[in-house]
């Protein structure tokens, strides 16, 4: 089984290479990914997921199909015998292996279980203000609702991944100033509801 330092430092590499996606480090790589999943949301939107996955699957079919009769084309006109044109990528390692099946396995339990834990200490009100909080944002969530369909929300929901950390970034300091001030008038709401609710101050563990 591979060591936690080991495990720590793959989680450390991917951590980067996200972080450099959404921060447009690499503006080529983070367009491609970004494009393909605007791509795929908004084909969702106009076709059954059904529909997207088989004319996703026909288009690479015809892109490989092509390619590979091109290239039997080509060999047999020049009398060359180069093989198959994707050998060397038929001949890849594409199997997971029992450490990497470990590791993820190990990673949606701990979420899982953080979630259901999370869940279980809101539904049963065992501090009554995040009870409240929950509760608050579920009722939101019901006008959301009514408004987005998932797709849709999905949709904003990567747009904003893909641009509110740049837009951070070059406005940081108006951003965290106004933020500050929000924070400060939630805090002094959530205390005046503290000090009328019986029951709702935290007790100190």
């Amino acid at each position: 089984a591979p060591s936690s330092d080991a495990v720590v430092t793959v989680h450390q590499w991917e951590r980067a290479n996200a972080i450099d996606l959404l921060y447009w480090r690499d503006i080529k790589q983070t367009g491609i990914v970004f494009g393909s999943f605007l791509l795929l949301l908004f084909s969702l939107t106009q076709f059954s997921v059904v529909s997207v996955v088989a004319y996703l699957a026909l288009a690479a079919l015809s892109a490989t199909i092509s390619f590979r009769i091109y290239k039997s084309v080509l060999q047999a006109v020049q009398k060359t015998d180069e093989g198959h044109p994707f050998k060397a990528y038929l001949e890849l390692e594409i199997s997971l292996s029992q450490e990497q099946i470990q590791k993820y396995t190990d990673c949606l339990q701990l979420y899982v279980n953080n979630m259901l834990k999370e869940l279980r200490r809101l539904f049963l009100v065992q501090d009554l203000v995040d009870s409240l909080k929950f509760a608050v944002l579920m009722w939101l969530l019901t006008y959301v609702g009514a408004l987005f369909n998932g797709l849709t929300l999905l949709l904003m929901a990567v747009v904003s991944l893909f641009t509110l950390p740049v837009v951070y970034v070059k406005h940081q300091a108006q951003i965290d100033q106004y933020l500050g001030l929000v924070r400060t008038h939630i805090n002094a709401v959530v205390a005046k509801i503290q000090a009328k609710i019986p029951g709702a101050k935290r007790h100190a563990e």
